[in-house]
């Protein structure tokens, strides 16, 4: 396989060669008598790459494709999740793979064909995703196979011609559950999200040409009608900004923002949420190459949107040149990151495992924090992982963060507690930073992911307390966390929020004028008892509270979900939480199409919102959902 310094240096030589057939033909005026013009000897070495490590995989279109194909699906089997393996592929600007057989996949050869695995991120290195054009698939799922534990794996900025033996044509599968983030991906056909059951994820600023396919999951979806089975797919999802050729399918809640061709809004009964804009969100950042020259775009902060918005115009965001980024590698001390950070460079990370036993600290403002192949960074000495100081317009994209085995007070803090620092027109963010506590190893935490700056954007988040993992790492006495996030500061905006399974409340909300659209979240499914989850006099904590102080709030299409592990041992073995969401009951505090269901097993919710209302648990609402046993929908709350 050729190595990615080779594919700039035969791009350089090809440039360098037109550009002296350019001077030998331009050269002279017309007149046959001047002596001939050479273009000057060029005796500039050719631009070379950044040394991103062995983790790292660059192609060229020069190379074959079977050859990309095996190193696709090496990659994709190297990691089962909870081990050191990571990987970054990206593919330089070029189209690859043969589309001849898109009229008939199933006999079809000659074209990109691998799933994508864990902690494995595949990117295109063009300005636009139309700048990289994969004939074939990069797919998640099989027919039938549960995707529930389909976890920590992207794809971003190319274009996919779908051909996939297993789908009809044109026709692409993602089936995936959380952290599987699809951004800036444009697919030239359909864009399957089914295969089995899962629990759902994210695209954001991407057009599938064709039908998204969600499945078909309700009770009158089966097929015999009485005792069939229905098709596979996400209970819930996210689309946000983009535009779709049309949407199949029907689940529990499916959020749409800022999407052309989206349904209507249909809610309770229906499971159709659709915003005409996106209040405000922002891209993920992403490396590109520009010439001959790495470079990393950050785009800016984006406010009612509709649509792609692919642009990389200085009203787009800005491009930085790799030369303003400290390059680093798992083997790098927390200490040289953070002279680094000091000297005022900002961080690529490359794939790996990072432990680090001081915390890193980003000083300066508008510094950027990039992960490759999602980099991992872990603790190993109680600290936090990363800070932020009290400083705007840092960006935080593209990182997993692992709690370790020496209890950490907080994880990932943005903002000092003594300050509530931030700038609207320029706000921090974190986009695709994924927390776990548990699963690699016996992680402890007190709250995972503190905001105490205003202004923050949270473009989607997983933070998870694991159920799973390796042998003696998750457990009820074992991964210890108390909370997922707190909220400090004001005018704070999530989107896709993931939330699971701390022991207490989920996300804590505190600063005023909050607003999240979309979540999913479930208490911890390991109390042993009731008696050992109790708020005080309350049965259990929700997955989402709001400061009784608060006067405006709002949230849009939260998911919440009850399932514990003690329903199935011997009685007593109901186990409840007293609601799903508690909030104060104000005219500047609202809710729009909340869920709260039961996945299996007895107890779940007393109550949706605060006190009030029916319960969700073992004696209903009967699911309208395959495979669930109770759903409760809210259209509006207060």
């Amino acid at each position: 396989m050729k190595q990615h310094k080779m594919s700039l240096r035969r791009r350089s030589g090809c440039a360098a060669l037109l550009a002296a057939a350019f001077l030998a033909g331009c050269g002279g005026n017309g007149d046959a008598t001047q002596p001939e013009v050479k273009p000057p000897e060029v005796t500039q070495p050719d631009p070379a790459p950044p040394d991103f490590g062995p983790n790292v995989t660059i192609f060229d279109p020069s190379m074959s494709v079977d050859a990309i194909n095996t190193r696709l699906r090496a990659l994709a089997a190297q990691s089962d999740g909870f081990d050191d393996a990571r990987s970054a592929v990206y593919f330089m600007p070029g189209t690859y793979g043969s589309d001849a057989g898109r009229f008939h996949p199933a006999t079809a050869t000659g074209h990109v064909d691998s799933p994508v695995g864990f902690m494995m991120t595949v990117h295109g290195l063009g300005a636009s995703p139309d700048a990289v054009t994969l004939n074939g698939n990069l797919r998640v799922g099989s027919p039938q196979v549960g995707a529930l534990a389909t976890f920590w794996r992207s794809l971003a900025n190319l274009k996919i011609n779908p051909i996939q033996a297993d789908l009809p044509a044109f026709t692409m599968r993602w089936n995936t559950s959380q952290a599987s983030s699809l951004r800036r991906v444009r697919v030239a056909g359909h864009l399957d999200l089914t295969g089995g059951v899962s629990f759902g994820s994210y695209i954001a600023n991407s057009r599938v040409e064709g039908d998204l396919r969600f499945g078909a999951g309700w009770q009158q979806d089966r097929n015999p009608p009485s005792t069939g089975t229905v098709e596979g797919g996400p209970a819930q999802f996210m689309v946000r900004d983009g535009s779709v050729g049309g949407v199949q399918g029907r689940e529990v809640s499916l959020v749409f923002s800022g999407v052309e061709g989206a349904p209507a809004t249909a809610f309770a009964p229906g499971d159709k949420t659709s915003l005409a804009t996106t209040t405000v969100s922002r891209d993920a950042p992403f490396l590109y190459v520009d010439g001959t020259q790495f470079k990393v775009f950050v785009p800016a902060v984006a406010r009612n949107t509709r649509g792609v918005h692919w642009g990389t115009a200085a009203s787009d965001g800005v491009a930085l040149p790799i030369g303003d980024f400290f390059v680093g590698r798992p083997e790098h001390s927390a200490a040289t990151l953070n002279a680094a950070l000091q000297d005022g460079k900002h961080l690529l990370l490359t794939p790996g495992v990072y432990r680090i036993d001081q915390p890193l600290r980003v000083r300066h403002a508008n510094t950027v924090v990039l992960g490759m192949g999602l980099a991992t960074l872990t603790p190993t000495k109680g600290t936090a992982a990363i800070t932020v100081d009290d400083v705007p317009g840092v960006v935080l994209a593209s990182l997993t963060v692992d709690a370790n085995t020496t209890r950490s007070e907080v994880l990932v803090q943005v903002g000092s507690a003594s300050g509530r620092a931030g700038d609207a027109a320029n706000p921090s963010s974190l986009i695709d930073v994924y927390v776990r506590v548990g699963g690699p190893s016996a992680g402890r935490v007190g709250t995972a992911v503190v905001v105490q700056q205003n202004h923050v954007v949270i473009d989607h988040t997983w933070i998870w307390r694991g159920d799973h993992g390796n042998a003696g790492t998750t457990g009820w006495a074992i991964n210890t966390a108390d909370h997922a996030l707190e909220v400090n500061g004001n005018d704070v905006n999530a989107v896709a929020l993931f939330a699971e399974h701390f022991q207490k409340t989920q996300v804590l909300w505190n600063g005023e004028r909050g607003r999240t659209v979309f979540m999913e979240c479930e208490p911890p499914y390991d109390p042993p008892s009731q008696a050992a989850w109790m708020n005080a006099s309350e049965k259990g904590y929700p997955c989402y509270q709001v400061a009784d102080h608060v006067t405006t709030h709002e949230g849009v299409g939260l998911s919440n979900w009850a399932l514990f592990f003690a329903s199935f041992g011997p009685p007593p073995n109901q186990v409840y939480a007293h609601s799903a969401v508690k909030a104060p009951v104000a005219p500047g505090v609202r809710f729009t199409n909340t869920t709260a269901g039961v996945i299996a097993g007895v107890g779940g919710f007393e109550h949706v919102f605060n006190s009030l209302g029916d319960p969700t648990d073992h004696t209903g609402p009967a699911s309208f959902v395959v495979g669930l046993t109770a759903i409760r929908q809210v259209a509006s709350f207060p």
